[in-house]
């Protein structure tokens, strides 16, 4: 496999245990095909024991970090705020970003930034242009430095150290197995050979000051890329424009891009040597305050529950919270721990490879993108939302859904229905008008003011049943009802015999995107005590399915569909 950043032979004897075991139950989770592992499985990928899988499998669960389906354990969105931790306190995606997104639309080719991480090259932000031929990398994904562009610019700067690590993995790994981001190597030289080619690329880089990959990835793809120094001269990453021999040659994209590319990465150096300014990230509403120890210690009932690897955990979500890195003081403070007991966390950290010491301050290494964070990228909405309307049927024993206004009829987007004699037949993409449906009184009552009131003044309410609500004025009553309760019951008005339940779904910046539903035969309870056994959980439901949703969209944008 590919090897993170140069780690001592044995782990440090105050190295806590638990949260050594625990990160690589994480990233042996996020290696799987396709991030699932039974916990049998998981002890034999590991070596670990498999009562110590079931105990830090338990604690991660309880985290948030895995779920359990049946009998196998998965990734879960939460996960993606370690990564996110990572990107957050480095600073380059915020600062470089749109510098990177401009380049892209201005050249009409895809455009990637990365860094150094060991001796691979790891991609932390991308602005794709979508064609049949396109780049297909992902935030997260590595690859080996001798089969990239950004690779030869890194290279520039190792030392001997660096240098033979790098020729032991070409000798361990000729082919590349340790990174799944790239088809295998096909070249058939033997490790002097991709050596003395490698270096050689390195030293026309330096002196030309750019890089070039021909094809070296796979056949068809081509880049050119150019280093982004800090204020001191360090090469902090590199900037690639990529595109496809079916619309140019190496040479060719070289004399296209370059001197954009090296205006852009001349502001880009001028960004990074400015002050540091924080962005600003609203607080997603329903999602919980920031985290501290209170988090690393929830439902830690019970002597299953591993206490040194959520706090561990904890400190490393924390150094995300500083750009360039906080003291032992602050970590320790800022994580609600002893100062003895953050120490030992980052002592494990940077044993490990997520985390390194420079002078009194630690900071987060891009190694911590390899535990979950690229493959949940790809979460989808339904993805994100759907394990959790699953924990709400088996808590309610009643079907639930997710819906969106489209028009002045919502649309299911997700649903989970619930096994009865009487059931609820409703499919994803079924429409209903909204003014007789829970769900679409919430998202009517999240509408922007004129929005709402253009709706109530176009709208025809049909009486579907003799329940329905027909009046303009008393939909909107109902529909203002809503917007002060934070919820809508709707009682028999699109169905006789149909009772359903719904809150509002908001995104990152408070806005009201979509809404959840819990449904049910009207006969088996009354409105009064459906408010009282069902809204609590649609309520913690959907507060968890905000706090989810604002950790994967943190950093892209999560179509709601």
């Amino acid at each position: 496999m590919a090897l993170g950043p140069l780690l001592p032979d044995a782990a440090p004897e105050e190295a806590v245990g638990p949260l050594e075991r625990g990160l690589t139950v994480l990233r042996t989770m996020a290696a799987s095909p396709d991030g699932r592992l039974r916990p049998s499985d998981l002890a034999r990928e590991t070596g670990l024991a498999r009562a110590t899988v079931d105990r830090v499998a338990f604690t991660l669960t309880r985290l948030g970090y895995l779920r359990a389906e049946g009998r196998d354990l998965l990734l879960a969105a939460r996960l993606m705020e370690l990564g996110n931790a990572y990107l957050r306190s480095c600073g380059l995606p915020d600062t470089l970003e749109p510098y990177a997104l401009a380049l892209a639309d201005e050249l009409d080719e895809s455009v990637s930034i990365a860094v150094p991480d060991g001796d691979g090259v790891r991609f932390i932000t991308q602005a794709t242009r979508r064609r049949t031929m396109s780049l297909a990398f992902r935030i997260g994904d590595l690859l080996p430095a001798e089969r990239c562009g950004p690779g030869a610019l890194f290279a520039a700067g190792w030392g001997e150290a660096e240098r033979e690590r790098w020729l032991g993995r070409l000798r361990d790994d000729p082919l590349g197995a340790g990174f799944p981001a790239v088809p295998p190597w096909t070249d058939t030289g033997g490790t002097r050979e991709r050596a003395a080619r490698f270096d050689e690329r390195v030293r026309a880089a330096g002196a030309r000051g750019w890089a070039v990959d021909d094809q070296l990835i796979e056949p068809g793809l081509i880049a050119v890329a150019l280093p982004v120094h800090d204020r001191t001269g360090a090469v902090v990453c590199a900037v690639s424009v990529v595109s496809h021999t079916s619309r140019h040659s190496a040479e060719s994209l070289g004399e296209h891009a370059l001197p954009r590319l090296r205006r852009t990465t001349a502001a880009m150096e001028r960004a990074l040597g400015a002050p540091a300014a924080r962005p600003e990230r609203p607080s997603p509403a329903g999602a919980p305050p920031e985290e501290t120890a209170a988090h690393a210690q929830q439902d830690a009932s019970g002597p299953a529950f591993l206490q040194s690897l959520a706090r561990g955990l904890t400190v490393l979500r924390v150094l995300g919270s500083e750009r360039g890195g906080l003291s032992l003081t602050a970590t320790a403070q800022a994580a609600g721990l002893p100062r003895a007991t953050a120490r030992r966390s980052l002592i494990t950290l940077q044993h490990l490879g997520y985390a390194r010491a420079e002078g009194r301050l630690f900071t987060l290494l891009p190694r911590v993108l390899e535990l979950g964070h690229t493959r949940l990228s790809e979460l989808g909405f339904g993805e994100i939302m759907n394990p959790h309307l699953v924990e709400l049927v088996g808590r309610v024993r009643e079907s639930a859904s997710i819906s969106v206004l489209d028009g002045d009829d919502i649309r299911y987007a997700a649903r989970v229905p619930t096994t009865r004699i009487m059931s609820v037949n409703i499919t994803v993409g079924t429409r209903f008008p909204a003014y007789a449906t829970s769900m679409g009184r919430v998202l009517l009552a999240g509408l922007p003011a004129e929005e709402r009131a253009a709706y109530l003044a176009r709208v025809r309410p049909a009486p579907l049943t003799r329940h329905t609500v027909t009046s303009a004025a008393a939909l909107a009553a109902v529909v203002d009802l809503a917007a002060r309760d934070g919820y809508a019951l709707v009682d028999e008005e699109l169905e006789e015999g149909l009772r359903s339940l719904a809150v509002p779904l908001r995104d990152r910046a408070g806005r009201v995107i979509a809404a959840v539903n819990v449904s049910q035969h009207a006969g088996r309870r009354t409105p009064a005590e459906t408010l009282e056994s069902v809204l609590p959980a649609l309520s913690e439901t959907a507060a968890r399915m905000e706090a989810d949703l604002a950790i994967v969209t943190e950093r892209r944008r999560v179509p709601v569909s």
